[in-house]
């Protein structure tokens, strides 16, 4: 009996060891039915046409309102590790002045670029003080005018001083 409770116990253990190695899946964005391409057609497709067959758009040009994009993603997760993206597709259409395709671009994780940010600090004007010059620094520049005197003073410890 204490052989079987052992031997499920670490069955048990293997079965949850494995199931956290198993990867996740996350869709974002507009998906598109398996087996569906988008079928937009230049010169033929308007606004309202494109509107009513895939909805709204993920997002719109930034300087050229007339142009959307449909992104779609899909990122894996395994255990503790960072997500990774697995699959994208964007599908850009571009409008012309009257609302009608004028282009279609499809995109894909291959088209993507790696961005490299500069981490660099901007220099300041001024001196670095050391931590003894910030502690001191200011011994002896207290207004004295403050403390004690019949001035009504916003802020402070318990507000604005009343008048008796």
């Amino acid at each position: 009996m204490i052989r079987n409770a052992r031997m499920t116990a670490v069955v048990l253990a293997l079965a949850i060891g494995v199931s956290a190695c198993n990867p996740v899946l996350r869709s974002h964005g507009h998906r598109y039915n398996l087996g569906e391409e988008p079928e937009i057609l230049v010169a033929e497709d308007t606004q309202q046409t494109v509107l009513q067959r895939y909805g709204n758009p993920s997002t719109r040009g930034l300087f050229d309102d007339d142009t959307w994009y449909y992104i779609s993603a899909t990122r894996e997760s395994i255990a503790y590790l960072r997500p990774a993206t697995r699959d994208r597709r964007i599908l850009a259409v571009s409008f012309n002045e009257d609302g009608i395709v004028s282009e279609v671009n499809e995109y894909g994780l291959d088209d993507g670029r790696v961005v490299a940010y500069n981490d660099s600090e901007t220099p300041t004007r001024g001196r670095e003080l050391s931590i003894i010059e910030q502690i001191l620094g200011n011994v002896g520049t207290l207004p004295n005018e403050n403390f004690g005197g019949e001035q009504n003073l916003p802020g402070g410890a318990g507000g604005p001083r009343r008048d008796q």
